[in-house]
């Protein structure tokens, strides 16, 4: 499996997604190490087999073990932690003045540059709808010295990756 195999997998009312899919995954505006991450963190995020397989076999191979690591790393992190801060900023009242009490040291070490990390954050905060944590990683990357175009990158392959993922679910739906 790969991003063609993604492609081909598609119906053609999603034309859109196998042209979105090829221009990001060759997307200039971040590293090779950002780009990679953000389609596998998408990829997890999205929690659709095919899709998973299909973008690790195109992406992990470009990482390092240890970027990769991180990447699957900040994908479990941000499932935890996108429930826990939505709760808290919807709700509101005492939640967010208590402490969370959730283990999050990866976040401190996460074995790749803090910024890539959080970039990757960002991505699974988008597909998860986390509002209290986009707009928390997307400060702490835009301090860490990322454009807005590089991080609107990132959140672009986390969008498309995502409808490439709703989108074959419902096909499989309907077999």
């Amino acid at each position: 499996m790969s991003i063609e195999s993604l492609k081909n997998a598609l119906p053609e009312y999603a034309k859109d997604q196998k042209l979105n899919l090829g221009s990001l995954a060759m997307d200039p505006t971040l590293s090779a190490q950002q780009l990679a991450g953000t389609f596998i963190v998408s990829a997890l995020a999205s929690r659709n087999a095919v899709v998973i397989r299909a973008i690790m076999a195109e992406f992990a191979p470009k990482l390092s073990a240890e970027a990769l690591n991180a990447a699957k790393a900040a994908a479990s992190i941000m499932g935890m932690n996108n429930i826990y801060y939505r709760f808290t900023h919807l709700v509101g009242g005492d939640y967010p003045t208590l402490p969370a009490k959730l283990r999050m040291n990866v976040m401190a070490r996460p074995g790749v540059e803090k910024v890539d990390f959080e970039l990757w954050s960002l991505a699974v905060s988008a597909i998860n709808g986390c509002g209290m944590c986009m707009e928390s990683h997307e400060k702490v990357i835009r301090h860490g010295g990322l454009s807005a175009e590089q991080i609107q990158t990132a959140v672009r392959i986390a969008a498309v990756v995502h409808a490439v993922a709703v989108t074959l679910e419902a096909e499989a739906a309907l077999a």
